[in-house]
């Protein structure tokens, strides 16, 4: 079991289901449609959706307004997320940062990343990568010790 599942509020789970399942790649792992939930994998990224005004327990500490999820991003590692870039631009969503490679120094290293953002029906944001490998850190980068 993965030892942290993000639960999401959506508007409209069906919509949800068609943008993570039909577009993203997500498989349903198993649903509760009386209670308008479901919970999804991708290459085990894991998430659950639920729809907000669905019936049942709900776990809202304030009203929600769009964009969802405001202050987080979600980053999941693709396979092969130029391949999964193309289907989201194909598709129509919002592209908040279009593909890139970046660098992220580690210590004395750098960890790259090809990624992009992208906005789901209810806006939360999705940050798909592939690994691009390790790298010593840039000349000039200061180190705490």
């Amino acid at each position: 079991m993965t030892r942290l599942i993000p639960e999401l509020d959506v508007s409209d789970l069906d919509r949800s289901l068609a943008f993570y399942v039909d577009v993203i790649g997500f498989r349903v792992l198993y649903d509760r449609p009386e209670e308008r939930f479901a919970f999804l994998d991708l290459d085990g990224a894991r998430l659950m959706l639920e729809e907000a005004a669905g019936p049942g327990r709900r776990f809202q500490s304030a009203p929600l307004e769009r964009p969802f999820g405001r202050g987080v991003n979600f980053q999941i590692e693709a396979a092969n997320v130029d391949a999964l870039h193309e289907r989201v631009r194909e598709a129509g969503f919002e592209i908040v940062i279009p593909i890139e490679e970046r660098w992220y120094r580690r210590d004395q290293m750098e960890t790259g990343n090809r990624q992009f953002v992208v906005a789901d029906p209810d806006g939360y944001l999705l940050r798909f990568f592939s690994d691009l490998g390790r790298r010593p850190a840039s000349r000039g980068t200061t180190f705490r010790a």
